[in-house]
């Protein structure tokens, strides 16, 4: 397939285009390299420094006659949300609309939209995992741009029968998550620890997430691209709860050093509890995650380690 990736420089991107070159497609990349670095990209692969908010971007759609669209490019972080909402509404709602626009007017036949699981703001306990039929009561800025922009790709579909599939990601973590701002919490824990550089944590530590390998994403995004049973939403997780201190604890013992965070207040628009169910993901897309927590915070601390 010949593929678009906006966001390819990023975090994520920068694991994904190397897979989707190995699995035999041509990609073209979309950044604006405010968050992505270009030697993200490998070699060879079309690179066009753009913000996807620009008319130009349909002008690349055209010339491309791209077969499929996995959008990555947004603003991701909560606390940048609840600061600048009205930036973060441009980025991730007005930003997407003009992607699905450049793919109406040149026929491309599937997009794939990176959500969050911030879209479920905080759920009830009972309904832990959280599986994609939880209302979505998200309480930032960000999330509830990402569920908009979700609304956006089912009104597409609708209206022009353009096939979307809308991927809730866990908390991703790995290598490449270079800059503090695009990283979750392992990629910033990880990386001060093995900088020896002060760790904050806002609360008290109890707070859980559910962490998941980038390389475990790349295979969901992938198989997103092929699956059948589209124009749907899919949460790729562990399913797995782990608590924040526990993370600190595991960092200590990968890295042979004493960590002690200092604690701040806890942030407008955290969630204190996140863990999703990953059943439908597994059945229809296919897919599972393969990556263990132990092994995924070696090589994450390791690469901070290092570069």
């Amino acid at each position: 397939m010949r593929i678009l990736v906006t966001g390819g420089a990023g975090f994520i991107g920068s694991h994904l285009v190397p897979a989707l070159l190995d699995a035999g497609h041509t990609v073209t990349v979309v950044d604006d390299l405010r968050h992505g670095l270009r030697s993200n990209v490998p070699d060879g692969v079309h690179f066009v420094m753009l913000d996807i908010l620009s008319p130009v971007l349909h002008e690349i759609m055209q010339r491309g006659s791209f077969d499929a669209v996995v959008h990555l490019a947004a603003q991701t972080r909560v606390d940048i949300s609840v600061r600048q909402p009205a930036m973060d509404a441009n980025s991730n709602i007005m930003g997407t609309v003009n992607v699905l626009e450049g793919c109406r007017l040149c026929g491309v036949q599937r997009i794939i939209l990176a959500s969050t699981a911030a879209a479920y703001g905080n759920p009830p306990e009972t309904s832990q995992p959280v599986k994609e039929t939880e209302p979505l009561q998200p309480i930032s800025f960000y999330g509830r741009s990402k569920v908009t922009a979700e609304s956006y790709c089912e009104l597409y579909h609708q209206y022009f029968n353009m096939d979307y599939v809308v991927l809730r990601f866990a908390n991703v973590y790995g290598e490449r998550a270079e800059v503090d701002d695009e990283g979750g919490v392992i990629d910033i824990f990880a990386k001060r620890a093995a900088k020896n550089l002060p760790i904050t944590i806002y609360g008290n530590g109890s707070q859980s997430r559910d962490y998941i390998y980038v390389g475990d994403i790349v295979r969901g995004i992938i198989a997103a691209l092929k699956t059948v049973a589209v124009n749907t939403m899919y949460n790729l997780s562990t399913a797995t709860e782990v608590p924040l201190m526990d993370i600190l604890k595991q960092l200590e013992i990968i890295s042979h050093k004493s960590l002690h965070p200092a604690y701040e207040s806890v942030r407008d628009g955290d969630i204190y509890r996140s863990v999703l169910c990953n059943t439908k993901a597994r059945q229809d897309l296919p897919w599972e995650p393969e990556m263990t927590l132990t092994e995924g915070l070696i090589r994450t601390y390791q690469y901070f380690s290092t570069h």
